[in-house]
């Protein structure tokens, strides 16, 4: 055989083979003649017979969905909702998923799942409930929904999250007026507990002053009083400015000087 057929014979190889490159977080199976290998590459080259087949790369990665979508409320309404789907597939179940479902298993699987879960979970809330704190738990309930279908085909699902929801105008508008008749009621409610305790404090405040009076009352015996009387007239009379001071022997009375008037005419 020539140098030159040899050449051709390469050449001929090389061409009727392809190569593609599995990136990470995707896995590639290869399909020949219609069937999936069960072996999978999970990085790296990848070298197969473009006339008999290709390499099917799916990714492995967490993957985030975005649906749009209506939510059916308990009293009929359809609420629009923007939702992620957050998923992950498990590599060595790609083959198996490939060849039960196809490569469009979000068109053909989850995506089905999902609309499924979304209308008898949502369906037992109200629309208002979908606006609160409520939300957490739809979310919780399709995720779980979604999970028990799913895990057996090689999908985690890791969340479902409701981004947004447009409510209908006039049900919007219910709602502010609710909440905001709501935090009215609990302002007033808190300025009637600051009345209440401060009504609560001076009646305290008055009983110590009442009490105190009452001590003090039966405390003043006449001998007590005629005693703080000597100390008084004693203190008095330390002081340099003129004064004049009666006594009946009890009790001093003391007149100062009155303070200079007009002049009479």
């Amino acid at each position: 055989m020539s140098r030159f057929t040899v050449a051709v014979v390469v050449a001929g190889a090389i061409a009727s083979m392809g190569c593609t490159v599995v990136s990470q977080g995707e896995v590639g199976v290869q399909r020949t003649l219609g069937q999936y290998e069960n072996r999978i590459n999970d990085g790296g080259l990848e070298f197969y017979n473009p006339f008999l087949g290709r390499v099917v790369k799916v990714p492995v990665r967490t993957v985030n969905l975005e649906v749009d979508s209506k939510l059916p409320s308990k009293e009929g309404l359809n609420i629009q909702a923007q939702i992620s789907i957050l998923y992950r597939v498990e590599p060595k179940r790609v083959p198996e998923l490939l060849r039960t479902v196809g490569s469009r298993f979000q068109t053909n699987l989850i995506l089905p799942i999902f609309r499924s879960a979304v209308a008898d979970v949502s369906a037992r809330f109200l629309a208002k409930d979908m606006h609160t704190g409520s939300r957490n738990d739809i979310e919780r309930e399709i995720q779980a929904r979604m999970a028990s279908l799913l895990a057996p085909r090689g999908i985690n699902v890791e969340a479902v999250l409701i981004k947004s929801i447009e409510l209908p105008a006039n049900l919007s508008r219910a709602i502010e007026a609710k909440l905001e008749a709501e935090q009215r009621a609990l302002r007033m409610e808190f300025v009637l507990r600051e009345e209440q305790q401060e009504a609560e404090r001076k009646r305290i405040e008055a009983e110590g002053v009442r009490n105190a009076q009452r001590i003090i009352a039966e405390s003043l015996t006449p001998l007590l009083v005629q005693y703080r009387s000597i100390e008084a007239f004693l203190e008095l009379a330390k002081s340099p400015n003129a004064k004049t001071i009666f006594t009946d022997g009890d009790m001093p009375k003391l007149v100062t000087d009155p303070a200079p008037g007009p002049a009479s005419p």
